[in-house]
Formats: structure tokens, sequence, C-alpha cells
């Protein structure tokens, strides 16, 4: 889990920087750099989900995902525990939850955080978690000074999410075929453009809800392709 530790590392110092920057920024530039984001994060997810080529599988998963998800509650219940930290730690910050999920799912939703976590899993291969480590921890710089501290925060869902996925990939080489690796990243990118218009406040979508789908795609394409 070296690879994601680092990553870990490059998203604090990101997170460190933005906070210096923040405070010297009017408010119209922040703003300015947020809907810099959302665009972004729009084009990512467009540009991830054109590789989809199951695509009824990825309704299936979506629809049943997001149902998972809405009865569990875990949009919920991770704004709970964002505003739970958000008291605790005295911060001020009302965009706090929201730069924990934004970051968390920006930084996870991608084909490099799978790929880069499978590879290192099974042939010990960090290469491509450091490549993410740098661009992770650019981004977390214009991250922060548009959302604030809570993206630093998302180390803690990325540990468990990437560093899993680190830990099961070495326990189960062969079980991530191309088409898993394809399509699982196609339904990151599907979120991610979830994640963009949230972050555009075009509409509000509980993306969180929706997690439950990732899951879901593994077991529908390990089965039907």
């Amino acid at each position: 889990m070296l690879g994601t530790l680092i990553n870990a590392g490059a998203i604090i110092l990101g997170t460190g920087i933005g906070v210096l920057i923040q405070s010297k920024l009017p408010k119209r530039i922040i703003t300015i750099i947020f809907q810099g984001m959302g665009l972004f994060t729009l084009l990512l997810g467009v540009k991830m989900a054109l590789d989809m080529q199951e695509f009824l599988l990825i309704i299936g998963s979506l629809v049943i995902g997001s149902v998972i998800g809405e009865l569990l509650g875990i949009e919920n219940a991770v704004e709970g525990l964002g505003n739970w930290l958000k008291k605790k730690l005295n911060f001020k910050n009302e965009k706090f939850s929201d730069g924990l999920v934004t970051a968390f799912l920006l930084y996870c939703m991608g084909s490099l955080t799978i790929v880069g976590a499978i590879e290192e899993g099974i042939k010990g291969n960090n290469e491509l978690l450091l490549m993410k480590s740098l661009m992770d921890g650019i981004s977390s710089i214009a991250l922060t000074s548009a959302l604030g501290i809570g993206v630093g925060f998302s180390i803690i869902p990325l540990l468990i999410y990437q560093g899993g996925l680190t830990l099961f990939a070495g326990s189960l080489a062969n079980f991530f075929s191309d088409n898993i690796v394809r399509e699982l990243s196609a339904l990151g990118g599907v979120l991610l453009i979830g994640l963009g218009i949230n972050i555009l406040e075009i509409k509000k979508l509980r993306i969180l809800n929706m997690i439950p789908a990732l899951v879901i795609i593994v077991i529908l394409v390990y089965f039907f392709t």
C-alpha cells in the first residue's frame, strides 16, 4: 500500500497549500476556481464513461446500487460524519462536507485509481499510483481553495477504498479482468458526471447513494460477460 500512502500524503500537502492560498484569495476567485473544477469533473466523467461497452449492465448496476444506497442512507451518514468532524474540530467552513465528498469521488472514481491499485496489489508496481499522487496533490490545492479543509479529510475514505482495492487485488489477482476494470471505470465516469452537476449547482444529486453500484457492476460483469 506504499502508493496509496504516498497518495494520501500528497493530498494532505496540497490541502495545506490550498488553505494558505485560500485566505489570500477574494471570493470571486474562489468561485471561478470552483466552477472550473466542476467543468473539469464533467469532462473527466464524460471521457471515462465513453469507454463503456456493457450499457445494460451499467444501467442495471446504477438502478440496483442506487436503491441499496438509498435504503442504507449512505449520503446522510457521510454528511453526518462530515458535520460531526466539522463541529469537533471547530471548522467554520460551510462547505466542509462538500469538500470531503467531492475530493473522495474525484480521487477515487478514476481508472487510474482502479488500475493503479490493482497493479500494486498484483505486481507490487506503484508507478501509476505515484503519477496519480502528483496529479491529486496539485488538484487538491485548487480544490481546497474552493471548498476548504474538508478536502484533506478525504484521505480517510481514500485509504479504505484504494488501499482495500490493492489488498483485494493482491489476494484475487485473476479476478480483475479487462472487462471488469473497463466497466468499473466507465461507471465511475458516470458518477463523476453527477458530481460535476453537483459542483456547478445545476441540481443536487445524491451521488453517494449510488456508490454501491460500483460493487454491483463487478458482480454483473463477472457473471454476464
